[in-house]
């Protein structure tokens, strides 16, 4: 944690083939934050001063600013990728076009038709396998099939179907996200910009500024100095 950030940030791994990260954060002090591109979809529970909100994140093309509460936490809810919600697809949360559910109680929400009491850092499995059992979760194989070069089955107009319907973008765009990220955490782990051009394949030291200004909001050098608390840059073994 460096000294520009007001976040206190922990995750882990998950081991359900629904989730790929659990996470939680608490506001030491009230700030701004860059909302990093992203390719995946999120449950995040909000709580401050006594009142609790769940919110459905889609995927972000593009860095946005978000403001944040003093004395907040948030615990969320990282899916897969493909996995994703029938009643609230990608394409329509894309872009921080977020949903709040409706509360039925303090600590519950309405989903699905029906009351769900809000997850919690240390139940996250549990929870997401009671939606994917009431079908308010599915999971689609054939887009992680994409990303590891292993769609053979299926015709290049099904697979961008696919693709495109659980995570609300093409497979270009999420390539071009997820290169961003892993520069990104490569530049905050003290790699240097000409490593990291090399690292991240791309073409020149201005084709990196370009898309981390764009896709980051940030510049690389703001980046490596740490100089802007952004939201969680996962590791990631698709790039490598």
């Amino acid at each position: 944690m460096s000294a520009n950030d007001f976040l206190v940030v922990g995750e882990r791994p998950s081991d359900s083939p629904f989730i790929e990260r659990v996470w939680r954060a608490h506001s030491e002090r009230a700030g701004t934050m860059v909302s990093v591109a992203s390719s995946h979809c999120e449950m995040v529970v909000t709580r401050r001063e006594g009142s609790t909100t769940l919110t459905l994140r889609g995927p972000e093309t593009r860095a946005t600013t978000a403001e944040c509460s003093a004395d907040t936490e948030w615990i969320g809810i990282r899916f897969r990728l493909g996995t994703f919600m029938p009643e609230f697809p990608a394409g329509r949360l894309m872009d921080r076009n977020d949903v709040n559910l409706h509360r039925a109680t303090r600590r519950s929400f309405w989903f699905g038709g029906s009351a769900w009491e809000c997850p919690d850092f240390e139940n996250a499995e549990a929870f997401v396998t009671r939606l994917v059992t009431a079908d308010l979760l599915r999971r689609d194989a054939a887009v992680e099939a994409v990303v590891h070069g292993e769609a053979h089955a299926l015709s290049r107009r099904s697979t961008q179907r696919h693709f495109l319907h659980a995570t609300g973008m093409t497979h270009v765009m999420f390539r071009k996200v997820e290169r961003a990220r892993y520069a990104a955490r490569l530049l905050r782990e003290g790699a240097s910009i000409v490593d990291v051009v090399l690292a991240a394949g791309y073409y020149d030291q201005a084709h990196l500024t370009r898309t981390l200004r764009w896709l980051i909001g940030v510049t690389p050098a703001r980046i490596g100095r740490q100089q802007q608390q952004l939201s969680l840059l996962y590791k990631t073994e698709l790039l490598r």
